[in-house]
This record gives structure tokens, sequence and C-alpha cells, in this order.
């Protein structure tokens, strides 16, 4: 049956399931911590955790991803969460775009896939990090746009309103308090968490045959002829970053195979801003914050990764 089928689409169908198989579980992970913050982390502990000062809270978010590691294909529902909860933006997106990137295990497969060389695990974190300060400054001092869509926020503040009125009426009971809030808690994670599950699974499943389409059927041939000079070097790996979906546990190896090529700019280029801005994580994106606000951001993402890849 599947032999009368041109080549091209059976390349595509593989490249499609091996995409979606690799992200899964990290997606299924970031929904369970997305309803583990969704019943544990309220308003007041946010307030008592993180500083009043902006920049220093920009910081503490970018750092958060080496103590609480996440790979990029299930960061957006957590960063969701962290917005709803209200964790200041600049904070949760400077998490979203350093996590990825900065935890313990992407940095040692950036250091193996380069032959044990720390320079593009080094410029690959010191990027990260100067493009989730620039955009968390944007963030606490110049958007004054909405980020949440205007339905979910509005489901979220009734939602939230309905979990503390059980929680009232749990703890009239005080004899069985502390087993029945604990069930509770427990029957709630596991519901949201499936809730978003299936919510941002289907986003994955779009983003993934999008990004199998483009990987199979977008000339890549003429993708490397064009990157005669560092300029169009960097941009052709961008465009590469975005169509290939990669993981980012996975994706040094194919940015090191590709240095020949382009050179360490934009490989270094490559390996920044392919976890921030990828397919998948803006269907993900899409769901939950309004397209003006992606656009701006991933504009000013893109900016800041070229110059910084210019400048490597």
């Amino acid at each position: 049956m599947l032999q009368g089928l041109p080549n091209s689409v059976l390349q595509m169908s593989v490249i499609f399931l091996s995409i979606v198989i690799e992200a899964l579980p990290f997606v299924l992970l970031g929904c369970l911590i997305s309803g583990a913050l969704q019943v544990f982390l309220t308003p007041e502990r946010v307030t008592k955790i993180l500083p009043k000062n902006k920049l220093a809270s920009i910081a503490m978010g970018c750092g958060l991803g080496v103590f609480f590691p996440s790979c990029e294909c299930g960061i957006v529902p957590i960063v969701n969460q962290f917005v709803k909860k209200d964790v200041p933006v600049h904070t949760a997106f400077a998490f979203m775009l350093t996590a990825p990137i900065v935890n313990p295990i992407v940095i040692f497969s950036t250091f193996i896939a380069f032959g044990n060389s720390a320079k593009f695990a080094v410029l690959r974190v010191l990027g990260s990090l100067l493009v989730a300060m620039v955009v968390g400054i944007w963030l606490a001092y110049f958007s004054k746009q909405e980020i949440l869509k205007k339905q979910l926020s509005t489901a979220s503040t009734e939602h939230h309103q309905g979990h503390h009125h059980d929680h009232a009426h749990v703890h009239t009971h005080d004899s069985e308090a502390k087993e029945r809030k604990w069930t509770h808690q427990m029957r709630h994670l596991l519901q949201h968490s499936i809730d978003e599950f299936f919510d941002t699974g289907r986003y994955l499943i779009i983003g993934g045959l999008i990004a199998a389409a483009m990987q199979t059927y977008l000339p890549t041939g003429m993708m490397l002829t064009l990157g005669s000079t560092k300029f169009l070097a960097v941009l052709v790996m961008l465009v590469l970053a975005l169509t290939m979906s990669l993981c980012s546990e996975a994706d040094a190896f194919i940015g090191s195979s590709l240095l020949s090529l382009f050179g360490a700019g934009p490989v270094v280029g490559f390996l920044v801003f392919g976890p921030m801005v990828d397919i998948k994580n803006l269907l993900m994106m899409k769901r939950y914050f309004t397209g003006r606000f992606i656009a701006t951001m991933v504009g000013l993402i893109a900016v800041v990764v070229s110059i910084y890849a210019w400048v490597v």
C-alpha cells in the first residue's frame, strides 16, 4: 500500500514521526509541571519569591533554567501558567527563552557535539542570556500590549475563583482536611495536565507536519548556496533553525555538521534561535498569546540573534 506513495511523502512521514516522538515526552512533562504550578503556585508565593527590582527579576528568570530544566517542546504551557499566576511577564519570558539552552543537558550535548570544545556551549549560553535580557527589558519597560488572549485570561480568572472556593470548602472539615486537600490537589493537577496536554498536543501535531513538509520540500541546496556572505549565512541559518524545529538536546549535532559550510557566527545563531523560535513553539504560543505580541517578540529575537551571530 505504502509502496505506491512518492518517496518525498514517505520521507516527510518519517520526519514528522521523529519530530512528534521526540517532542511528546517533553510536552507531557511541560503539561505536568503546568498542572503543578496551577495547583501549588499562588500569586502570594510569587510575590515572596521574586525580587521587586525588574532587572533582578529578569536575571532570576534567566537563571531558573539551570535548576528547572525544560525542553522548548514543553516550555510554552509552563510560561502560560506563570503569566496566569501573576509571575511578571519579563520574568516568565526570560525563563522561556533561556531554559531550553542553559539547562545542563543541553550545555553538555553542545559540548560533546563540537568535539569536547566549550567554545560553542559558552557562546550559546551567552547568546541566550543576551536575548532574554533584551526581551525582558522590552517587556518590563516598553511593551504595553496585551499578551494573553482575552478569552483565556477570562476563563483563567473564573477557574481560579472556583479553585479557591473548593479549597475553602475543604478547610471546613478539620478532621479530614489534610487528606482531602491532598486528594483534591492531585486530582486537579492531573485534570489540568490532561486538558493542557490535549490542547497543546494538537498544535504540536500541526507544527510537526508543517516542519516535516518544509524539511522535505524546501530547496535546502539553494539555501546553502545563499550563504555566500556572513550576513546571508546568518539569515539562512535562522530560517533553517525555524523550519527544522529540532529539539534543543539534539540540534547541536546538526549545527556542528554545518560549521564548515557557514562558519562559527551563523552556527551560533542557529543554536540560539532554534530553541527560542520554531514552528512547534509558534503554534503553541498562538494558542495562548496574542498574534501581535508573538510577532513583535519574534522580530526582536531575530534582530538580537542576528547581531550577536554577526559579531561572533
